[in-house]
């Protein structure tokens, strides 16, 4: 990741990827591509007029390796090249996509690629159809708004070549519903995609993963959806002036994109704070496991809502579709969120030291750079250089993941050669 980093920082420095006018300081081109790698969408520069189509075609591959999976990529590679994979790269592959055995890799990176194509092909194919009959755009212009659209939706990127992202088409069904079945497509994970379409008639033998991801995708997007109508219904800046249908779909659209995409068909920054929070508490949680969004992810919350009740209930183990929760996942989903909520408050406060800013705005400006969302209240491009580093951190940390970077930074396990005694410190 870091590597491809610094590729992307240099490519972006090149005087071609941008227009004359419009030179990029470092910063901007390492935010830029820090957060197309990351699949973040936050920007610093707006995408169509600053960076041109060299520009843009290496925003674009930066989403598409950030999306698709460093390791994946490289195991794809190493089929291509030498025909067979090392066992260290088949574990590596086995971790990245999910796999239940290390034999599976191999094949599992190939339906990953299989699909990717499938899903951003169509989609791509839609939406450059739409732009062409229904905005009269020339064949090239349609075709490549089309494919960057595709790419950038199914990734959970939220890159836009328009300057306002998609609120020119709040009233576009077509378009709006294309990039939210691609947003929740990539954002579901290829392990469920794959289940789904080996069991997709026999739902009684799904895994606790596959369920735990639909349930838990389905009642969020309902939620979000809600809750959005409810707040901004009658705001005259967001909802408010438009016809019913299209507040309906607005908020639907709105509700999809919380969830890491970060394309935005009303301006985020009109809207109510008590939806910025909402959004916040969106954007943290994200998508799911082995998918193309960030976040805590839908199966972490469900883990730890099923701790508690349990804990709640005094249950012996932890029960979740008839079936008992291993230990060891609920040390792991408590870490991950304690990660998560220190690095939060951490990249908070220093935001808040160095910008004169709110802090409904500057917590809404970390939670989307953590969970790789990329929506933004309208800050970013104000912002300290400082400032930005942090973002770029949060957004890199959010994308490799925040168990991965502690695991990393951990004393290596050593063992123990006795039982310690149990003692129950006082609690609450």
């Amino acid at each position: 990741m870091l590597a491809v980093l610094i590729a992307g920082t240099v490519a972006l420095s090149l005087p071609i990827a941008s227009y004359p006018q419009a030179r990029p300081r470092f910063i901007d081109s390492l935010f830029t591509a820090a957060s197309a790698l990351s699949v973040t969408g936050l920007i610093t520069q707006d995408t169509p007029t600053f960076w041109t189509p060299f520009g843009q075609v290496v925003i674009l591959c930066l989403i598409q390796v950030g999306g698709f999976g460093v390791m994946a990529l490289a195991t794809l590679l190493s089929l291509a090249t030498a025909r067979k994979i090392g066992l260290q790269a088949r574990v590596n592959a086995a971790n990245e996509t999910k796999s239940e055995r290390m034999g599976q890799a191999a094949s599992a990176v190939r339906g990953i690629l299989i699909i990717t194509i499938i899903v951003e092909t169509t989609v791509a194919v839609v939406l450059g159809l739409r732009f062409r009959y229904g905005y009269e755009m020339s064949p090239g212009e349609a075709a490549w708004n089309g494919i960057f659209h595709s790419v950038s939706a199914f990734n959970n990127a939220g890159f836009a070549l328009f300057s306002d992202s998609l609120m020119s088409f709040a009233g576009d069904p077509i378009i709006l519903l294309t990039i939210s079945f691609a947003v929740i497509v990539g954002g579901i994970g290829f392990p469920v995609i794959f289940e789904l379409l080996k069991r997709y008639r026999m739902p009684h033998f799904w895994s606790m993963h596959t369920k735990l991801v639909l349930s838990g995708t389905a009642a969020l997007l309902v939620i979000g959806w809600l809750y959005c109508l409810l707040l901004e219904w009658n705001n005259p800046d967001t909802l408010g002036p438009m016809p019913t249908w299209q507040k309906i779909l607005g908020g639907f659209f709105q509700s999809v994109t919380s969830r890491t995409a970060g394309f935005n068909a009303m301006d985020t920054g009109l809207m109510e704070p008590g939806s910025w929070l909402g959004t916040d508490i969106l954007m943290f949680i994200g998508a799911s496991p082995a998918g193309t969004g960030g976040g805590l992810k839908v199966t972490t919350l469900l883990v730890i809502f099923f701790i508690m009740r349990s804990e709640l209930r005094a249950d012996r183990a932890v029960l979740i579709f008839g079936k008992r929760l291993s230990r060891s996942v609920h040390r792991q989903a408590i870490t991950v969120m304690f990660l998560m909520i220190m690095l939060v408050i951490i990249a908070s406060v220093i935001l808040l030291d160095l910008e004169g800013q709110p802090l409904d705005r500057v917590l809404f400006e970390v939670v989307s750079a953590i969970s790789t969302t990329g929506l933004s209240t309208g800050i970013t491009a104000s912002l300290h250089d400082v400032s930005k580093l942090v973002l770029v951190m949060l957004m890199f940390v959010g994308r490799v993941g925040p168990i991965t970077l502690g695991t990393a930074l951990a004393i290596r396990h050593r063992p123990v050669l006795y039982t310690p005694s149990k003692e129950r410190p006082i609690i609450g």
